[in-house]
């Protein structure tokens, strides 16, 4: 049996879509689709349903999963330990996350990540939305979620801290703001309420609910654009905006706000070297970044 077909289908049974196992590949999702069904021609079963969303293990795709996975592993740790292989990590790891996390913690970090191993390639997916695990959409996931349901590894990766922001044009303009209540007649910037994708953005309802809004967005970075332009009151994450000589906390006592990331891959994914040493590598990194995702907090 060619074990190259057997690689084939162990990528497509992570990605979920040819065109996502021929992204990992670095091959044309027509040569997958051909693979697979050199593959199920030699096993004599179909491996895959074929859906509108992609591709779903079979009953006999599921059987065959694990063995594969085991072949994997023992030709990975031959290729380890032989003599005169290549060094260091090679291949694709894809991380998806928040836009402001990714953007602006994560990717100076990855940077670095990537430079001290050239054989590895990372995909960043900074997206005002979710990334589904489930999908294979990425190996690693940092979401506001802790994942509740299957195969899954999961760790909490860091708590950090919001904060009601105004920039300093805007608020000489308009009243000044000494309690929750003085909010009331004020303009605000936040997320487009049905394209939220998560429910621990909600910030601003725990606060104040505003009657007037000059900008909504599903980018926390357009928010914090806004905000700083002196557009109206923003919740934004301090990470983002704290060290902005433009922007001024408003109500710091009350209107301070934390939340969780979590960081989850599939659990068969543990033993692949390359993704092992990118989720240590992103809880070391993101340890060292306290100071800027809660500031004025003792490191957790």
């Amino acid at each position: 049996m060619d074990w190259d077909n057997l690689r084939y289908f162990l990528e497509l049974a992570r990605a979920g879509t040819l065109v996502g196992a021929a992204r990992r590949l670095a091959v044309d999702h027509t040569t997958v689709a051909r693979r697979l069904q050199a593959l199920e021609k030699q096993v004599g079963s179909a491996l895959f349903a074929r859906e509108a969303g992609g591709h779903r293990l079979t009953e006999a795709g599921r059987a065959l999963l694990p063995q594969v996975e085991a072949m994997e592993a023992a030709f990975l740790a031959v290729e380890n330990a032989a003599p005169g292989v290549r060094q260091g990590l090679h291949g694709l790891v894809r991380i998806g996350t928040t836009e402001g996390f990714g953007n602006l913690i994560l990717a100076p970090q990855l940077a670095r990540f990537a430079l001290s191993h050239p054989g590895l390639v990372v995909d960043l997916l900074a997206l005002p939305r979710l990334v589904h695990l489930s999908r294979r959409e990425a190996d690693i996931v940092i979401s506001l979620e802790r994942p509740a349901r299957g195969a899954v590894l999961v760790v909490k990766l860091t708590d950090y801290v919001l904060q009601l922001y105004g920039a300093t044009s805007y608020l000489e303009r308009h009243a000044p703001i000494h309690t929750a209540d003085d909010l009331r007649g004020h303009t605000f910037i936040s997320y487009v309420d049905d394209l939220l994708f998560s429910k621990e953005l909600q910030i601003l309802d725990e606060l104040h609910r505003p009657a007037h809004f000059a900008l909504r967005s599903t980018s926390i970075l357009a928010q914090y654009e806004a905000a700083r332009a002196g557009a109206g009151l923003a919740v934004l994450p301090a990470f983002v905006a704290a060290q902005d000589p433009a922007l001024v906390p408003v109500l710091p006592g009350v209107a301070r706000f934390q939340r969780t990331f979590w960081m989850s891959m599939p659990a068969d994914n543990k033993h692949v070297a390359r993704i092992q040493a990118t989720w240590a590598f992103l809880r070391e990194a993101v340890a060292a970044q306290q100071g800027l995702l809660l500031p004025g907090m003792n490191a957790i």
